[in-house]
């Protein structure tokens, strides 16, 4: 008897993926619930387990292919090892998988020439079409998700809705990369962007393109902080059983500083803005496969150890490639860290459709002047990139200014000062 593996619901919005890496191949015994191919989405990577034991006698969908939700992905043989031959033998004449397998460092690269062999790109989706000539606005006017940069539905509805002019006749296309020399071209290696990294690419473009964004600056010094921690640490970690850090002072200090200035925790939705009365702040976590930011919700309603739990627990899940799709949905407002890896300063981009976002950097020792004397502290620039459509300078200085003066002396934590 025959199991089907379909693609699983994905999560609100989401409607389709791109094969990232099978973890089995047709023929291979497999046992129920053992991760068999891993899915790439706009947001997250899921796995997705076998639904039940026996031989993967089929493989429906590709590295790289894109898939809707109910699609066919392949097919499980109950009883397992007299059905690996029957496949093994078949897959060579369906398609070309052992090609793609022997080949699997240069996957990407191979699968490059595809597009040129059928043409630039393919026609638009027929509903695509239909709403394209209703609204009067070309196809190369929109960025297609689909296959071989197919413009679907969706990606029609998200550039209308971004307000893109009826029709742009003089503009001229996007001009083609200037070939490679020979010699160059040998030592070159073309890999297709994964769909995280090419939703990260549009949606802070997009950021740039929308907001009025502005950054602005401060300092602060860490001696407070790094002596509370210092003296508790060992306690905090006993207790709580997770270390005692910066970003669950961060987290507190930027939520006080939002309930006082509320307007960088809002968003703007068409001509009204959106004033949130809660703070979900995102963690902004680099992994391999690019940026992500979960979400720590409720983060003002949480202690320092709730929220240090939180943070590690996300930040495991992002590393592991298990964030679920509530991990990712519903911030307010974004904190950067940039220092972990050495950045002494910078200008982070917003995070859309939020209207702030904090930079945090390296902590290094400096001469500062100190009741009229010149001593070494270990201080850490903060950067607040803001919408300046919503935020006005005075609001974000201030903003910035009360969680300066929170890191500075954090007993205002304890106090709710």
């Amino acid at each position: 008897m025959a199991t089907e593996i379909r693609v699983p619901t994905l999560g609100e919005s989401v409607t389709e993926a791109t094969i990232g890496k099978w973890f089995k191949k047709a023929g291979d015994a497999i046992a129920a619930d053992e991760p068999l191919v891993e899915l790439e989405t706009d947001k997250v990577t899921v796995e997705v387990p076998a639904p039940a034991a026996g031989t993967l006698s089929e493989i429906s969908a590709k590295e790289g292919d894109t898939v809707e939700v109910g699609a066919l992905l392949g097919t499980i043989e109950a009883g397992g090892a007299a059905a690996a031959p029957a496949a093994k033998k078949e897959e060579p004449k369906a398609t070309e998988a052992p090609k793609a397998e022997a080949a699997k460092p240069a996957a990407a690269p191979a699968a490059a020439p595809a597009p040129a062999a059928s043409g630039p790109a393919m026609a638009p989706a027929p509903s695509a079409a239909k709403l394209l000539s209703e609204a009067g606005v070309s196809a190369d006017q929109v960025e297609g998700t689909g296959k071989r940069g197919q413009v679907l539905k969706g990606d029609v509805l998200e550039a209308l809705s971004k307000g893109i002019p009826a029709a742009q006749p003089a503009e001229a296309p996007k001009a083609a990369r200037a070939p490679s020399s020979a010699d160059d071209e040998a030592r070159e290696e073309r890999v297709k962007m994964t769909r995280l990294r090419q939703t990260i690419a549009r949606r802070l473009k997009d950021a740039q393109n929308t907001a009025a964004m502005l950054t602005t600056f401060n300092e602060v010094d860490m001696k407070p902080v790094m002596d509370l921690r210092s003296r508790y640490k060992e306690l905090f970690e006993k207790k709580h059983g997770v270390k005692l850090g910066f970003m669950g002072f961060f987290t507190k200090a930027v939520t006080h500083a939002l309930k006082e200035i509320p307007a960088v925790n809002a968003e703007i939705d068409g001509t009204d803005i959106i004033y949130k009365n809660y703070c979900h702040i995102g963690v902004a976590v680099g992994t391999d496969k690019g940026l992500v930011v979960p979400v720590v919700r409720n983060a003002d309603e949480m202690s320092i150890a709730e929220i240090e739990k939180e943070i590690g627990r996300l930040g495991k899940a992002a590393r592991d490639g298990q964030l679920s799709m509530a991990d990712m949905q519903g911030g307010t407002f974004t904190i950067s860290n940039g220092g972990v890896y050495g950045s002494l300063m910078s200008t982070p981009i917003l995070n859309a459709p939020q209207s702030g976002i904090l930079g945090m950097h390296k902590i290094q020792e400096r001469p500062v002047v100190v009741g009229g004397q010149i001593v070494i502290r270990p201080m850490m620039y903060l950067a607040l990139s803001y919408d300046h459509r919503i935020v006005d300078g005075k609001e974000a200085v201030t903003f910035l200014v009360r969680v300066k003066e929170t890191l500075e002396d954090p007993e205002r934590l304890v106090l709710d000062l």
